[in-house]
C-alpha cells in the first residue's frame, strides 16, 4: 500500500518506477505472503525442537543456527521468542554452528586463478590494446598471433596437446557476452593448428580458449580464422528469437515485462523477465503464435549503430542497469501493422544488442516453447528451441502422444478425457484401498485388537504392515473413539522404515504424554525423538524388524509410571494443553534480502 506513495516521491529521479509500480506492487504482495508461510515453517520448527527439551533447558544452537540459516529468524527474534515460555539459547553452540558454516563454505571455494590471469591480460591490453572484432561481417578473417598464455604465463609457443589462450589482433570468434556464448572454430598457421573450444572477453581482449592439435603455433605468425558456421547458424537464431519473445511476452502481459537474463547457446535459448505469475497455457500458446508469425513474416534483421540518445529517440529497449557507450548497435526486426514503439514505425522488436544475428527472421526457422518456470522472486524463466531442434522436439511430442494414444486405445483430442477418466477411476480405488486398510487394521486381523491396563491406563499397540505412514494419525483417532479413554501406540513398517504413531484421549493428558510414549518406542526401532502434543505424537526409526521390543518398550515406560505429569512439555499449562504465545510476530524480520 505504500508503494504508490514512493512512485510519487521518487519517480522523478527514478521514472522507472512509474512503469514499473504494477510488478513492484505485486512483488511486494507475493514476497509478504511467502514471508509469512515461511514465518509459520520456522515457527512449527521452533515448537517441533522444544517438544523434545526438559522444562527450563537451553535451545540447541545448532536448532537455532538453523532457524536463522534456512528461515532468516535472527538469534535476537528466537531468544525473545523462548523468553517468555522459560526456555534459553545455547549462544555458544549458535556461534560454533555460524563458524562452522563460514568454514564450509571457504573450503568449497577453490578459486579460479582469475587474479592471475586478469593481470597478465591487463597488460597485454595495455600493449596491444582492444582486439578488433570482424564477426559481423564474416565469419573467417587472417590475424596475428600477439600472445600465448598458458597457467597465467605468457609463452613464446605452443606445442601439440597445449592448452593455451590466444590473443590475436583481429578475430571473427564473438567473445561470450550479452547472454551469447562465444564461438569455436579453427586457427590455422604455416607452422601448426589449434581447435578454438571457447571465446572470451579478458580486459577488453577476446580471448581465444584452444587446444594445438598439430604442429606448433607461435606469437607473431599470421593465422587462418575460421569460425564454426552451423554453430553460429544455431547461435544466431536463437539469439534472434530472444528478442522476439521478449517482445511477446511485453505485449501479451504488459509493459512491466523487462529482461532479467538470457542465454542464447546453440542448441536452446533461456530468457528470464520479469513477472510474478507463471503463464497460463493460453498465454504459451499466444507467446508461441507470435513469435512463429514473425518467422514466417520472413521480414530483414537491420542493425545500425547510433548513439544511445539517439537509439533512445527511436524507442529502442535497453535493459536497466546495464552501461552503454558512446555508441550503441540498434537491432529492428519483425514488421506489425499495428504500429510499433517510439518513432521506429511498424518494427516489432527494436533492441539495443551487441550480439550477432539472423539475416532475416526466416532463418531462425521454427520456434517452440519447452519450459516456463520460476527463476526467481518476481522473475519468470522461458526455455525455448528454434530451428532443426524445435522439429526434433516437435517430433519427439509427436512419437509420445502417439505411443499414449496406443496405450489407452483412443485417438488424440479424446485422449485428455481418457485420461481424467483413469485418473478418477485410481482416486476411487486408492480410497477404496484405503479405506480396507484402515478397517483391517482396527480389526487387528483374525481377532478383534483389544486393550490391557498398564499403570492404571487402558493401552492399546499394534505393529501394521501395508499402512502408510501418513494414515497412522486417522488410525490414531479412530482407535482412541473406540477406547474413550486411554492410549494408543502403533508402528507400521513402511518399507525399510519405521513409522510410530502414538495417542491419548483427552482425559490422560496430566497422567500421560503422547510424546513420551513415542520417544520410548522409538529408541529400541534406531529412532531418536518424538514430535507431537501430549494427546498425538510421531516418530520414526529404521529398523522396523524389532517393532515388537519396541512396543515392549512403550509398555514398561508406561508401566513404570513413565510419561504422567513429570513428563509434561511445552504447549501444557495446569496438565491441559494451551496455544503457545507468539508476541513476536511484529517484530521485523529480514526476509529474502529485506526487511518485512
Amino acid at each position: 500500500r505504500l508503494v504508490s506513495v514512493l512512485v510519487r516521491q521518487m519517480c522523478q529521479a527514478y521514472p522507472e518506477l512509474s512503469r514499473a509500480q504494477a510488478l513492484i506492487e505485486e512483488t511486494r504482495r507475493m514476497e509478504e505472503t511467502r514471508f509469512k508461510q515461511t514465518l509459520d515453517r520456522g515457527l512449527g520448527l521452533l515448537d517441533a525442537e522444544l517438544g523434545a527439551l526438559d522444562a527450563g533447558a537451553a535451545l540447541p544452537g545448532a536448532a537455532a543456527f538453523k532457524l536463522y540459516d534456512t528461515y532468516g529468524f535472527p538469534l535476537d527474534l528466537t531468544q525473545d521468542a523462548l523468553r517468555e515460555r522459560g526456555y534459553s539459547v545455547d549462544v555458544a553452540g549458535f556461534d560454533a554452528a555460524m563458524a562452522a558454516q563460514k568454514a564450509k563454505a571457504r573450503a568449497a571455494w577453490a578459486g579460479s586463478g582469475d587474479t592471475a590471469d586478469d593481470t597478465v591480460f591487463l597488460d597485454l591490453a595495455e600493449r596491444f590494446g582492444p582486439t578488433e572484432f570482424l564477426g559481423y561481417e564474416t565469419e573467417t578473417a587472417e590475424g596475428q598471433i600477439l600472445a600465448l598464455v598458458s597457467d597465467g604465463v605468457d609463452q613464446p609457443r605452443a606445442g601439440v596437446g597445449a592448452t593455451v589462450e590466444i590473443v590475436l589482433n583481429q578475430t571473427p570468434f564473438y567473445a561470450e557476452s550479452g547472454g551469447q556464448v562465444g564461438d569455436t572454430g579453427t586457427l590455422r598457421t604455416e607452422s601448426g593448428a589449434a581447435e578454438i573450444r571457447d571465446c572470451r572477453k579478458k580486459a577488453g581482449l577476446f580471448v581465444h580458449m584452444a587446444e594445438v592439435v598439430s604442429g606448433e603455433i607461435a606469437v607473431d605468425a599470421a593465422a587462418q580464422l575460421t569460425v564454426d558456421h552451423a554453430r553460429r547458424s544455431a547461435v544466431r537464431a536463437n539469439h534472434s528469437a530472444t528478442h522476439l519473445v521478449h517482445e511477446a511476452l511485453r505485449r501479451a502481459l504488459g509493459p512491466h515485462v523487462a529482461q532479467r537474463g538470457s542465454l542464447n547457446a546453440p542448441d536452446r535459448l533461456r530468457f528470464d523477465y520479469a513477472h510474478t505469475k507463471a503463464l497460463s497455457p493460453a498465454e504459451i500458446a499466444a507467446v508461441e503464435a507470435a513469435v512463429n508469425a514473425m518467422i514466417r513474416q520472413n521480414s530483414p534483421v537491420e542493425t545500425r549503430v547510433m548513439t544511445p540518445a539517439e537509439a533512445e529517440a527511436q524507442g529502442a529497449r535497453a535493459l536497466f542497469g546495464e552501461k552503454y557507450g558512446d555508441e550503441v548497435r540498434v537491432v529492428s526486426m519483425g514488421r506489425t501493422a499495428e504500429g510499433g514503439v517510439g518513432a521506429s514505425g511498424d518494427v516489432y522488436s527494436l533492441e539495443l544488442c551487441g550480439g550477432t544475428h539472423v539475416a532475416r527472421t526466416g532463418d531462425i526457422g521454427l520456434f517452440a516453447m519447452v519450459s516456463e518456470t520460476s527463476s526467481s522472486a518476481g522473475v519468470r524463466r522461458v526455455e525455448a528451441v528454434t530451428g532443426a531442434e524445435a522439429v526434433r522436439l516437435l517430433r519427439s511430442r509427436d512419437a509420445t502422444l502417439l505411443a499414449v494414444e496406443a496405450a489407452l486405445k483412443t485417438q488424440g483430442d479424446e485422449v485428455p478425457d481418457r485420461i481424467r477418466t483413469l485418473l478418477e477411476e485410481r482416486r476411487a480405488l486408492q480410497g477404496e484401498v484405503a479405506d480396507l486398510k484402515k478397517a483391517l487394521a482396527l480389526a487387528g486381523g483374525p481377532a478383534e485388537v483389544a486393550a490391557r491396563d498398564i499403570g492404571g491406563v487402558p493401552f492399546l499397540s499394534q505393529v501394521l504392515s501395508g499402512v502408510s505412514a501418513k494414515d497412522l494419525r486417522g488410525l490414531i483417532d479412530a482407535h482412541k473413539a473406540r477406547l474413550g479413554a486411554g492410549a494408543v501406540l502403533l508402528i507400521a513398517d513402511t518399507g525399510g522404515k519405521a513409522a510410530i504413531a502414538a495417542g491419548a484421549t483427552p482425559d490422560l493428558p496430566g497422567r500421560m504424554s503422547a510424546v513420551d510414549l513415542a520417544r520410548a518406542a522409538a529408541e529400541p526401532l534406531g529412532g531418536k525423538g518424538g514430535g507431537g502434543r501430549p494427546d498425538m505424537a510421531q516418530a520414526g526409526g529404521n529398523d522396523p524388524a524389532r517393532a515388537e521390543e519396541a512396543v515392549a518398550a512403550a509398555e514398561r515406560h508406561r508401566a513404570a509410571g513413565g510419561g504422567g505429569a513429570h513428563g509434561q512439555r511445552p504447549g501444557l499449562r495446569d496438565g491441559k494443553p494451551v496455544a503457545p504465545k507468539r508476541p513476536y510476530l511484529h517484530r521485523a524480520v529480514p526476509c529474502h534480502g529485506g526487511v518485512a
